[in-house]
């Protein structure tokens, strides 16, 4: 796929390294010719100088063959104007970093595909860091309806031990949740587990559960405060 990043800042380029490593083609936009430079002599990235609402520019970096654009600015309005130029290049995939929320609506208007809050995935994560403790991540997903969890299983935890379908069965396993992902170790793979499947001590699972349950899910698991967690982020889409 060919990315067409706007803003060559620490966000902008580590996206672009990301996506590089992911396999796609990328070229990045910015009036910072040292930011130009640096992505395309330590990242590898095509980079153009130039301003991201010039419609020169943004033809010159090929934003007629690309596939999803990335406004990835500090300025909501220079975003807003990039998905604006995308759109009218018939780009459909456009996603879009939000620092103030009063754009919301004029982003949506524009037809920006993924708002990203950025402000709030960092204040979640930290919030989520010091509520929970003994969560290694949590993402959020349909405007936090539903939290995805990443939870250790210690050797002393109830479930250890135990399969997914005796867990499943439990009458106080918090209603409407669900494991989804488990990984035995560290350095393993994550499978897709199945009924069957035993929760080994040291391993780690993935669980789907609503807001109202995530300390109830803690609690039912077994996890405790003592046990350090590894990883505190947040997630999909910054």
């Amino acid at each position: 796929m060919y990315v067409l990043i706007g803003g060559a800042g620490m966000m902008g380029l580590g996206l672009a390294q990301q996506l590089l490593n992911l396999g796609h083609t990328v070229a990045i936009v910015d009036v910072d010719p040292l930011a130009c430079r640096f992505a395309r002599e330590k990242i590898g990235v095509m980079a153009f100088e130039g301003s991201t609402v010039s419609t020169s520019v943004l033809i010159e970096a090929g934003i007629r063959q690309a596939q999803a654009v990335v406004a990835a600015m500090r300025d909501d309005a220079l975003n807003l104007a990039l998905v604006t130029l995308s759109r009218s290049h018939g780009i459909s995939h456009i996603v879009v970093r939000m620092r103030d929320h009063e754009f919301l609506p004029a982003y949506r208007l524009a037809g920006a595909s993924h708002i990203i809050s950025t402000i709030d995935l960092a204040v979640a994560t930290m919030a989520n860091a010091i509520e929970y403790p003994e969560v290694e991540s949590m993402m959020h997903f349909e405007q936090g309806q539903v939290e995805v969890l990443k939870l250790p299983i210690s050797g002393d935890c109830y479930v250890a031990g135990r399969t997914v379908a005796q867990i499943a069965q439990d009458q106080n396993f918090p209603t409407g949740s669900l494991i989804i992902g488990y990984q035995r170790h560290s350095y393993a793979g994550l499978e897709i587990p199945n009924g069957n499947t035993i929760l080994e001590a040291g391993s780690t699972i993935l669980v789907v559960t609503r807001p109202e349950f995530v300390k109830s899910m803690i609690d039912y698991l077994g996890i405790h405060t003592n046990h350090h967690p590894t990883i505190a982020s947040a997630h999909p889409n910054p």
